[in-house]
């Protein structure tokens, strides 16, 4: 069975990859959420080119990605599950449940030191907020990223087939909840208590930094509940809010390949504040920079 996993995977994440993509992209040209401000040609080329050169940085690195590690940590004996007898399918289900749990972590992470969120800052700075938003991350945080996994999964030993589930999951709702989607309002808030929406997540990329500062999850909507980083809505709505920083506004800073590898290098980061909840009347958060 691992084996078959081995061989398949690569094939297994991308088909869901490319689904799920042309899905979302569909819907969102039937059922748009809001108005698009940069040319969706402009961006989709721009953000997908920086999958493409992350997933080559990351094949080179790391050919055998986190399967390869989930594979090595069993043959090794390494890691809780790897040391104790439980059902195989509830170390499938609590693999997963805690593997996205360390992704809510790491997000927490990327948000409050301030060296890692000038490479965050990339994946926020998107002047709009659709499917390719889901996937646009710098290369030193994909690979940053896949070193977190790679202990996490050294540490709990996780079966093979429970990373491959918790891969595609992570990816595909990704690219859903990044979705500029239209979801009935009562349909939505069903769907929040199980997985992270569109709605609830457009509300994590506010200019707004106690806005921007909330909903941190990107697959299970259940932690930024539990830990107090819930936020129903945005102040100013779906349709009037402002996606991106507030400092870099810029297209051809922002919206070109170029200009996203080197945001990290830019500037500098002043006042920032990970989870300010609160804001004076009349004083919005000015500190995401």
């Amino acid at each position: 069975m691992n084996d078959w996993i081995m061989a398949h995977e690569p094939a297994i994440r991308l088909g869901f990859f490319f689904g799920i993509l042309g899905l979302v992209a569909l819907w969102e040209i039937l059922a748009p959420r809001r108005a698009l401000t940069v040319s969706r040609a402009v961006r989709w080329a721009n953000n997908l080119g920086l999958v493409v050169l992350n997933s080559v940085v990351l094949r080179l690195l790391f050919p055998a990605a986190a399967v390869g590690m989930a594979l090595h940590a069993a043959r090794q004996g390494w890691g809780l599950f790897n040391v104790i007898e439980v059902p195989g399918w509830l170390a499938v289900v609590a693999s997963v449940v805690i593997l996205d749990f360390i992704i809510w972590l790491q997000h927490v992470m990327v948000h409050a030191v301030p060296v890692l969120w000038r490479l965050h800052r990339v994946h926020h700075a998107d002047l709009d907020f659709d499917v390719t938003t889901g996937a646009r991350f710098h290369t030193l945080e994909i690979i940053l990223s896949m070193g977190i996994k790679f202990v996490a999964i050294v540490l709990l030993g996780p079966p093979l087939v429970a990373v491959v589930i918790f891969e595609v999951l992570l990816n595909a709702t990704a690219m859903f909840n990044h979705g500029n989607v239209r979801i009935p309002r009562g349909l939505d808030r069903i769907l929040r208590w199980f997985v992270v929406t569109p709605d609830m997540h457009r509300v994590h990329h506010s200019v707004e930094d106690d806005e921007a500062n909330s909903n941190f999850g990107f697959n299970l909507p259940w932690w930024d509940r539990l830990f107090g980083t819930y936020r129903d809505q945005p102040r100013a709505g779906h349709e009037a809010m402002t996606i991106g920083i507030r400092k870099y506004r810029s297209p051809r800073q922002v919206a070109w390949l170029p200009g996203m590898l080197a945001l990290p290098f830019t500037g500098r980061i002043t006042g920032y504040a990970i989870n300010r909840r609160r804001w004076d009347e009349g004083q919005p958060g000015s500190a995401v920079e």
